[in-house]
């Protein structure tokens, strides 16, 4: 059973109805909250999507806890992290909670290279379902980065999520990065160049908060709507993969 989660009029809502998702599309009404922002929308009675980190609090909620969370990319470490530190509350979210995230890997505007090392140490298992090359948001990936994991059957993903829960009692979760669909896919060169570019001459003196909403705006201008394209596609073939995950671990 699928539920969306986010915060509507200070509730923090597991499942949500057409009025629901209705407000969240409101202009000047909502925002995105990640882990660290949801006491304050909440008690302000704001409303907010939620952002991998957010979500995860919510899957963590229920008498029957969430083991299976569909979104599109995962947040990390900024490009450029090491001149200015700027890391995504995801990865501690994802260290501190046993549930399944399928996405399409770290989102392609980060540095995945040092995102993936967080998340190996970590302690996060990262598997790629289908691909030897580790799925970029948008792109399909880059043999420059391959994947950590290979796996080709949602029946094995189940067994590693039960593994790693059960027989290892961990409490961390595992991250299943899904490529986006060929057809809908964008060339990595052509996003690095974006980004680069939107990172020298658009973004200096950007806070944290508003740089990953800036660049993938940036990408998804300068693609003439292409970007969007594929952010729709593969939020779409995650939920897929995510749904027959959810239904083969029941």
């Amino acid at each position: 059973m699928p539920a969306t989660i986010g915060v509507i009029d200070g509730v923090l809502r597991i499942g949500m109805d057409q009025t629901h998702l209705a407000r969240l599309m409101e202009v000047g009404v909502t925002r995105k909250a990640s882990a660290p922002d949801l006491a304050t929308v909440m008690a302000r009675g704001g409303t907010a999507g939620t952002t991998v980190s957010g979500t995860l609090v919510g899957c963590r909620r229920p008498e029957v806890p969430i083991r299976v969370l569909a979104t599109g990319g995962i947040g990390g470490f900024h490009r450029s992290w090491a001149e200015r530190l700027d890391v995504s509350a995801d990865l501690t979210a994802l260290a501190t909670s046993p549930v399944c995230v399928v996405a399409s890997g770290v989102k392609s505007v980060l540095d995945v290279t040092a995102t993936l090392e967080a998340l190996e140490a970590l302690g996060v298992p990262v598997v790629s379902f289908g691909t030897e090359l580790m799925p970029l948001f948008y792109c399909r990936g880059s043999e420059e980065i391959p994947a950590p994991r290979r796996v080709d059957e949602v029946a094995d993903l189940a067994e590693i999520c039960r593994a790693h829960w059960q027989a290892l009692r961990s409490t961390t979760g595992v991250l299943v990065a899904n490529p986006v669909p060929d057809r809908h896919a964008l060339d990595p060169a052509e996003v690095d160049r974006i980004v680069a570019e939107a990172d020298r001459t658009a973004l200096p003196g950007t806070s944290s908060a508003q740089r990953t909403p800036l660049l993938l705006a940036a990408v998804h201008a300068r693609t003439q709507g292409r970007a969007l394209d594929a952010n729709v596609a593969l939020l779409a073939n995650n939920a897929r993969l995510a749904a027959r995950l959810a239904v083969e671990l029941k």
